[in-house]
């Protein structure tokens, strides 16, 4: 996974090819004051089982952390994740 790809944008982590292609991504738009809602993931079928999924997460928690942001999450993987990390459940909105 070259962290190249990785694109952090301002409710959205996206990983994209040499072309500019979105192959993957996490959305989390604004919701509430200071809180987002992580309402989507995708990752290309050609990516799957290469754990960009679960590094989108990371890095989007690291986006949330940076800005004091919390987070529902109505994307089941994200939920999912969440619930696998519980070191991250004080961003839980």
């Amino acid at each position: 996974m070259d962290s190249t790809r990785y694109i952090v944008c301002d409710d959205a982590i996206q990983y994209v090819d040499d072309q500019g292609t979105v192959l993957a991504e996490v959305t989390f738009p604004a919701c509430a004051e200071g809180v987002v809602d992580i309402n989507h993931t995708f990752v290309d079928p050609s990516l799957r089982g290469q754990g960009i999924a679960g590094e989108l997460m990371r890095r989007t928690v690291k986006a949330l952390q940076e800005r004091n942001l919390h987070a529902h999450t109505s994307c089941s993987y994200a939920a999912t994740w969440f619930d696998r990390h519980p070191e991250h459940a004080g961003l839980r909105a």
